[in-house]
């Protein structure tokens, strides 16, 4: 698997706001990209925790930190499996 490095371009203000250092900032963004990918349903479970740099298990609770659910249900979907519960 070939692993891509991009630039990402933001001023040193930022870093200043969020007090941290360059490398936890960079992390969370990657995280928060993930999560928010897979929220929007572009990236599986598996892809989402990839792009994070976490295994499974680990992205599933950072998508509970987020109130990012696992289960991708429609209304639908819900409905049908109230009425057969």
């Amino acid at each position: 698997m070939k692993i891509r490095e991009g630039i990402l371009e933001y001023p040193d203000e930022i870093l200043i706001s969020l007090k941290e250092d360059e490398k936890h900032f960079l992390n969370e963004v990657k995280i928060l990209a993930a999560v928010k990918l897979y929220e929007l349903n572009r990236l599986s479970l598996g892809k989402a925790s990839k792009l994070a740099g976490l295994d499974k298990s680990d992205f599933i609770k950072v998508l509970g930190e987020y109130k990012v659910s696992i289960f991708k249900l429609t209304k639908e979907e819900l409905a049908k499996d109230v009425e057969y519960a």
